[in-house]
């Protein structure tokens, strides 16, 4: 049944029996019974010109096994073996309107800074390594219309609180595939961000580590960003091939 499922996912137009028997390695009297089968219960449809093609029940447990994906629960293996590649906090954040959100995190435990990033903490994107990829995946006029509307406001002495300035470290992040925060959300602390994808291609989270500014190693960045993909692939996505 495998065989068969495998082989007709690989065909975009209806296979005769014929071809799917020659394709598994089955005896087409074998096929031809498992195939009934699977009409049967719905995972293979069956044309009057006696070819067959995947089914709809297929599509159905598809939406339910998605339904089911926790992004923090898929998230929180390669989280935690991040954090101990590292020892350093590593936060998992959503957009929330014009702010990122945290709603998981590993805490390190080395050291007494305080970081915002804990679950349930907010901060306004401009400001965040996470909230910067959102704002990439934005493109530029909505950048500006989020540069007027919330009139960037400076959390720390080194916040940017220009559009200029914030569109100058939008094409930083978009070239690198990764985002900073330098001491921008709270003095002291440093952040690398690589982005989340869904099955879709939508951006639907960052991944975050988070140190103090004497720890800071930009050197972390690949992995990060590896650790996003791997995040990313559980969830469903497959990244474009490259031609």
């Amino acid at each position: 049944m495998m065989k068969l499922l495998d082989v007709l996912a690989e065909h975009p137009d209806p296979v005769p029996l014929k071809q799917l028997a020659l394709e598994t390695g089955l005896h087409s009297s074998t096929a031809h019974r498992i195939l009934g089968a699977m009409t049967s219960s719905g995972f293979v449809e069956r044309s009057d010109a006696g070819v067959y093609r995947l089914g709809i029940r297929l599509l159905e447990l598809g939406s339910l096994v998605k339904s089911r994906i926790s992004l923090r629960e898929t998230a929180m293996p390669a989280m935690l073996k991040l954090h101990a590649a590292t020892g350093e906090s590593v936060n998992l954040g959503i957009r929330a309107g014009d702010e990122i959100v945290y709603v998981e995190r590993t805490s390190s435990g080395k050291s007494a800074v305080r970081v915002v990033h804990i679950v349930g903490a907010r901060a306004p994107l401009h400001t965040t390594a996470t909230g910067k990829l959102f704002l990439v995946e934005d493109g530029a006029q909505k950048v500006k219309d989020y540069a007027k509307r919330t009139g960037l406001p400076a959390s720390t002495g080194t916040s940017i609180t220009t559009l200029q300035g914030l569109e100058k470290e939008l094409d930083k992040v978009r070239r690198h595939g990764v985002a900073f925060d330098m001491d921008e959300v709270e003095n002291g602390v440093r952040c690398i961000a690589a982005g989340i994808r869904d099955d879709a291609g939508e951006l639907v989270a960052g991944l975050s580590l988070s140190t103090p500014s004497e720890r800071f190693d930009p050197d972390w960045a690949p992995l990060i960003r590896e650790t996003a993909d791997d995040i990313s692939r559980a969830l469903g996505y497959t990244p474009p091939a490259v031609r």
